[in-house]
């Protein structure tokens, strides 16, 4: 009989088929649409556009660069495993919101305003991020996508210290990258963030976010709290 973590592969390859086949299913229409309305010209152009999104989508100019988030790196064990300790340990901060929406949306750059920063839930683009480590942020609108499925991200401003963003890959490494997103992000008040989807309370579910206005030793043990005790909990649980 197949463990509990050969099922999950198991079902992570199946969920990442399917959205592949959906992805290029969608790249289709729209190669169609641009032939349709604009001749050779925009089917040249709408060749681009998917050259482009098919590298973003296996990993492409989007992952993480040596440069934004190098290896040799190193995350200490954890000694506090109760999120609520470690994260005042740390002087970060906890927040909740509850969900509006679940809905999607056909354009990923669409303007939607999200009760926090960085994004814990809400209307979102109606494909993923997919789990990684980014050199160039993905839509917040795939981002909460990806929250939606489970996922954890983990936010860092790219003016940290070199040393601190290699921990920061380190902790990423350490974790498999398994249902987990590193992300930059310049605008945002904390020097690390961490947020999640929740499906409680149905049907919408509660946004969490864990803000750190500086990262010290006791910061890793709360990011890995958050971690552990928010992954694949989201409305929709996808593996």
């Amino acid at each position: 009989m197949a463990s509990r973590k050969e099922q999950k592969e198991a079902l992570r390859r199946e969920r990442e088929a399917r959205e592949r086949a959906a992805k290029e299913a969608e790249r289709r229409r729209r190669l169609l649409g641009y032939g349709t309305a604009g001749g050779l010209v925009a089917v040249a152009l709408a060749v681009v556009v998917v050259l482009l999104l098919a590298g973003r989508g296996n990993g492409g100019t989007d992952r993480a660069s040596a440069t934004l988030l190098p290896d040799g790196g190193s995350v200490p064990d954890v000694k506090t495993t109760d999120l609520s300790q470690a994260a005042k340990a740390a002087g970060c901060e906890m927040k909740s919101f509850r969900a509006t929406s679940r809905g999607h949306t056909g354009n990923p750059n669409e303007k939607i305003r999200y009760s926090s920063n960085p994004p814990t839930s809400g209307k979102h683009y109606q494909f993923p991020a997919d789990d990684g480590a980014y050199g160039k942020a993905p839509h917040d609108t795939e981002v909460v996508h990806a929250e939606e499925h489970g996922r954890v991200i983990i936010w860092f401003k790219p003016s940290l210290p070199e040393s601190t963003r290699a921990d920061l890959k380190a902790l990423f490494d350490d974790q498999k990258g398994y249902q987990l997103l590193l992300v930059p992000r310049s605008n945002m008040s904390y020097q690390v963030a961490a947020t999640a989807w929740n499906s409680a309370p149905e049907p919408l579910g509660t946004g969490r976010l864990l803000g750190c206005p500086s990262v010290k030793a006791e910061t890793w043990d709360a990011l890995q709290d958050f971690i552990e005790e928010n992954r694949g909990n989201g409305p929709e649980p996808v593996p």
